[in-house]
């Protein structure tokens, strides 16, 4: 997981553009965006994130920061 990465899929993509990537990635479909990540799994990760991200900030009115926050404590949450 990459701040940095997660941040410009949030700011390059549509919520749209984000969970046709998603869907794409489950299906072994070639991506449609570019997406960064060394393999799958991490750019799934940011794809995951950058939704849960742009829902959290539509929901919330809150910025990327906040909402990147929010993300960080869930996958610590989700550790421990």
């Amino acid at each position: 997981m990459n701040i940095t990465s997660i941040k410009k899929t949030v700011d390059a993509f549509t919520m749209e553009q984000l969970i046709q990537a998603e869907q794409d990635l489950l299906n072994d479909i070639p991506l449609q965006v570019d997406i960064e990540g060394y393999d799958e799994g991490e750019k799934l990760t940011h794809i995951l994130a950058a939704i849960f991200c742009k829902h959290e900030m539509e929901k919330q009115e809150i910025n990327i920061n906040q909402a990147i926050r929010l993300y960080s404590q869930r996958v610590r949450g989700s550790i421990e």
